[in-house]
């Protein structure tokens, strides 16, 4: 058998360079698809963990919402309405009793003019366990006042103080007494 082979007709020609990087591309891309299909499937593992986590979280908050509502339903019972009450009641007495008299007057001492007098003090606990100072400010003239509300702005135990009413000297007080509000930081 003769195979016929003519060199100048048909050239030899170099396919084994392009036939290697062809190769080499599609084992690259073969690496890029696994690789993908596996980030793929972890993001579907993860959605599917988080769908069973979020239904778990909601699950737990029906059920405390349920408690929640029978529990509220049995303090509204008229039987319950008395300890309900006094519980509220000791409540409040122990938010004002938690109260630093000592830590209170020793800031109050920091930022009060020594021209000014401190004549009435009312702190009270807000909602938000805050403590709120209603105060009476007595004093020669408005500058003592003024100066303690700027110590008062300055400090990082007062909150801004409001000013809410002056009441001018009388026979039995010869001082102007300045109502004063303000926020304490004195967590209870």
């Amino acid at each position: 058998m003769r195979y016929p082979i003519n060199l100048s007709s048909e050239p030899f020609r170099r396919d084994r360079a392009v036939t290697v990087f062809a190769a080499v591309a599609a084992g690259l891309l073969v690496v890029t698809l696994g690789l993908l299909g596996t980030m793929i499937w972890n993001e579907r593992q993860a959605k599917s963990d988080l769908v069973a986590t979020l239904a778990q979280t909601q699950q737990q908050i029906a059920t405390m919402t349920t408690e929640q509502t029978a529990l509220e339903a049995s303090m509204r019972k008229p039987e319950n309405a008395d300890v309900l009450e006094r519980s509220v009641f000791l409540n409040t007495l122990i938010a004002r009793k938690g109260i630093s008299w000592s830590r209170l007057f020793a800031d109050l001492e920091q930022v009060l003019p020594y021209n000014a007098r401190l004549i009435a003090l009312r702190p009270q606990a807000n909602a938000r366990n805050e403590i709120q100072l209603e105060m009476t400010i007595g004093a020669q003239s408005i500058e003592p006042v003024i100066d303690l509300l700027k110590r008062m702005e300055a400090s990082p135990v007062f909150s801004i103080p409001s000013m809410a009413t002056m009441l001018p000297p009388s026979q039995s007080e010869p001082l102007y007494r300045y109502r004063v509000s303000v926020n304490y930081a004195q967590k209870l």
